[in-house]
């Protein structure tokens, strides 16, 4: 059996409009974004994301965890890339040095070095706000979003019934597999599988694991199966598919469309005329050279 995210009716800004026309939104906002590295141009897509989140109705206990696990791996990728450099040296060609931290001791003759330096430190801020701002539209859409309307949305927007359906699949896979995940987790716990004591190297952990992934992994593999004869029994794919709701674009799911493209628009003219690259406060750079 599919389950769900867990979506329930609110009175939230998202849910205001068709689906589709929030689809839409959602692909204007994440292809814009990813057009600049200017943190000036970045601000105005962080404060669209933050404005929808806080009026999507959501509590916090609803999207904690995700929340809290994408922004942990948000803020660690940029500090990597704060220390290594790397992926800032496609963006700038120089650097101006703040300060560089040594080790007092050698590795094979090598001493391990930290430049700090303004370029960096800069990048790693604006990728931070670059990607918090497409994750937090990402998270809103699986908890804002009929699941229902799914197959129905991704035809309106005039995909193909069969990627329709895909898509709507797809949306439902994840938190089936956690649900049978857990299901799995409980079963083996009943029968004396103790999974906080797993220890051993990564080989005899993964090995260790076999009474968890195996069931787990068949059950989705008999699941899709299941899914695939029912669908066969009701020949799918044969004509045209019909469902038993409509959807109606309505003037202010208009008014969102066209402010997306408009976003997209301007984005894309701002990067013809050569800006919203890389940018560093000229305040930061004499300081550094100072």
């Amino acid at each position: 059996m599919l389950v769900t995210w867990r979506y329930r009716e609110r009175k939230s800004l998202i849910q205001w409009f068709d689906p589709r026309a929030w689809i839409i939104f959602y692909g204007c906002f994440l292809f814009s974004t990813l057009f600049f590295w200017d943190v000036r141009f970045l601000t105005p897509f962080l404060v669209i994301a933050l404005i929808s989140l806080l009026t999507s109705g959501l509590a916090w206990r609803e999207i904690r965890r995700p929340l809290l696990f994408i922004g942990g791996f948000v803020i660690v990728f940029a500090f990597l890339t704060f220390l290594t450099g790397r992926g800032g040296m496609e963006v700038y060609s120089e650097e101006h040095l703040i300060r560089r931290y040594q080790t007092p001791f050698t590795i094979l003759g090598w001493q391990p070095s930290l430049d700090v330096t303004v370029e960096r430190a800069f990048f790693a801020f604006s990728q931070l706000v670059r990607v918090f701002s497409i994750a937090i539209m990402t998270i809103l859409i699986p908890y804002s979003l009929n699941p229902a309307l799914y197959g129905i949305t991704f035809s309106g927007l005039g995909l193909p019934d069969k990627i329709a359906y895909a898509m709507d699949l797809t949306m439902r896979f994840i938190p089936t597999f956690g649900r049978d995940f857990q299901l799995t987790m409980d079963a083996q716990r009943a029968r004396g599988y103790e999974l906080e004591k797993i220890s051993g190297g990564l080989i005899q952990q993964v090995r260790k694991l076999g009474p968890l992934i195996v069931p787990v992994t068949i059950h989705a593999i008999i699941g899709s199966e299941d899914i695939v004869d029912a669908m066969d029994l009701r020949a799918f794919g044969v004509g045209p598919r019909t469902w038993l709701e409509e959807l109606h674009y309505r003037p202010k799911d208009r008014i969102l469309i066209g402010f997306g493209l408009s976003i997209l628009i301007v984005s894309l003219c701002i990067l013809f005329f050569g800006y919203g690259g890389f940018w560093v406060p000229e305040a930061l750079l004499r300081t550094a050279g100072g």
